[in-house]
């Protein structure tokens, strides 16, 4: 029905124009044709400055309307370090076409009105004016010149990589249909190589994990965090088709493109709270952010940077978009502290783990350190159970007391530990599972238990500060009714008999 009412509109329509047509005709046959023109070129003069005023009162008042949402004015000022350079560029440009359209357009409708038909005046053809050519050959080529050069100046202001010595912070940004994978460094500060043939669904950035630099690097979950104040590095890559790496309130644009890395460097200068701090003062950004929940959280409290794709990468490409947290420092390494190593956490000890078997250095170092808090608390509490430590990583060569080598490790930051607070008395204690011979067992965990006080010995720590004990299967951890639970009541461990001075 819908369909049959446009279509005897377009008729209607079509029927009206065609009779005007005819009227005009009728009218010309009757007034002259001359009349006629005399009329129509009146008119036409007089509505072309009608329409120019119109035109352009219009386009100053949209402008001063839609200001803020389309053309980036009012309260979404740039929240990074370059972004005013950016922003006085676009001013300075539409500043400087604004007078040409104006002027122009002016021009335009004017001559219609001025130049229209009247009876008896002829057109005068000016072959060539120097001084008219030599205006708008000059006036176009000297602002030229000033766009050029200052948007050259900004080119190179935003674009400059950051120098090896600066302090800054590298992060690595992956576009996929559709998602962003941000990766940021370890401790080390250093991202680690990747290659394309390595990805895999559970390596998805096809990260060399042969690469010492890559152990540590963190992938975070949806929480995405920067520093206020920090240069901020953003490697851009993409997996499969054109993204673009879009922060529209840092000003920061940059496509991601296959086989071809990309980057941009930004210093945030306004944390999110700040940013919404400044919203509130406008009366929009006071309005529920949720129509249907009126005393839900209101506009500038929803706020969040986002990051988006700016390249229409196919129909989930509504999806890329990602929450970024501009934080104080302080806040940024609270959050950072709590990031687990995605090899650690998600490859380590995997099929697809290259160093499988081995004892890494960033293990050795991540060991070292939860050894040393442990020790610290332990000789701190007032309370008997929290003494006894176990040496999680001191192993032997199965049914024997023989240290395995990757022990080592262990044992030596018990010999830190003993060497921090020397005056410090243990007790080394060895137990067993029940399998076996009960007085075996015993006799296992106290050749065990001599073993480790040995390595300790032998690396300076005085024979009268440790006590060895084997209790063999007398103090199992939990029932040994599991082969697991029986893997856990196979244990080294020590207690602390004496305080600290």
């Amino acid at each position: 029905m819908t369909a049959l009412i446009i279509l005897l509109c377009v008729i209607l329509i079509s029927i009206v124009l065609v009779q005007i047509g005819r009227v005009t005709e009728l009218t010309a046959q009757i007034k002259g044709e001359r009349e006629v023109l005399r009329d129509n070129s009146k008119w036409n003069g007089w509505l072309s400055v009608g329409f120019m005023i119109v035109f352009l009162v219009g386009v100053f008042i949209s402008a001063w309307e839609y200001k803020n949402e389309m053309m980036g004015y009012g309260p979404h000022k740039a929240a990074s370090a370059h972004g005013d350079i950016l922003d006085s560029m676009f001013n300075i440009t539409l500043i400087l076409t604004g007078i040409v359209f104006v002027i122009t357009h002016i021009a335009l409708f004017w001559f219609a009105y001025k130049y229209r038909w009247q009876e008896g005046r002829k057109a005068q053809f000016i072959a060539h004016d120097n001084r008219l050519e030599l205006i708008w050959t000059a006036i176009p080529a000297v602002v030229m010149t000033i766009l050029v050069v200052r948007g050259l100046n900004a080119w190179n202001t935003v674009m400059a990589d950051v120098n090896p010595d600066e302090d800054y912070l590298e992060i690595e940004a992956t576009g996929q249909q559709f998602n962003w994978i941000i990766r940021y460094p370890g401790p080390d500060g250093k991202i680690g190589t990747r290659d394309y043939k390595l990805t895999t669904a559970n390596n998805q950035l096809g990260i060399d994990f042969n690469d010492p630099k890559s152990w540590d690097d963190v992938v975070p979950g949806q929480e995405l965090l920067l520093p206020v104040g920090k240069k901020v590095r953003v490697r851009i890559l993409a997996k499969d088709v054109l993204h673009n790496f879009y922060l529209p309130h840092f000003r920061v644009k940059m496509d991601a493109v296959p086989g071809m890395p990309t980057y941009f460097v930004f210093t945030p200068i306004k944390t999110t709270t700040e940013y919404r701090n400044e919203l509130r003062k406008y009366d929009d950004f006071n309005l529920p952010n949720d129509p249907t929940e009126p005393n839900g959280k209101k506009r500038w409290e929803a706020f969040e940077y986002e990051l988006a794709c700016a390249e229409l990468c196919g129909k989930g490409h509504y999806s890329m978009k990602r929450i970024f947290k501009v934080v104080t420092q302080e806040e940024y390494d609270a959050w950072y502290r709590q990031q687990e190593s995605f090899y650690l956490s998600q490859i380590r000890g995997k099929d697809e783990d290259p160093n499988k078997g081995k004892v890494l250095d960033i293990e050795v170092r991540q060991r070292a350190k939860e050894f040393s808090e442990s020790m610290k608390n332990a000789v701190e509490s007032t309370n008997a159970a929290d003494k006894t430590l176990p040496l999680q990583y001191v192993n032997f060569e199965t049914g024997s007391a023989t240290l395995t080598a990757d022990s080592r490790y262990e044992l030596d930051n018990l010999v830190t530990a003993m060497n921090t607070y020397p005056s410090l008395v243990i007790e080394v204690a060895g137990h067993t599972d029940d399998v076996g011979d009960p007085l075996q067992n015993r006799l296992l965990s106290q050749m065990r238990a001599s073993s480790v006080v040995k390595y300790l010995t032998d690396r300076g720590i005085s024979e009268s500060r440790l006590r060895p004990r084997g209790y063999g299967d007398t103090k199992p951890l939990v029932p040994n009714d599991s082969d697991e639970n029986r893997a856990k009541n196979r244990r080294t461990e020590f207690t602390i008999l004496s305080p600290a001075s």
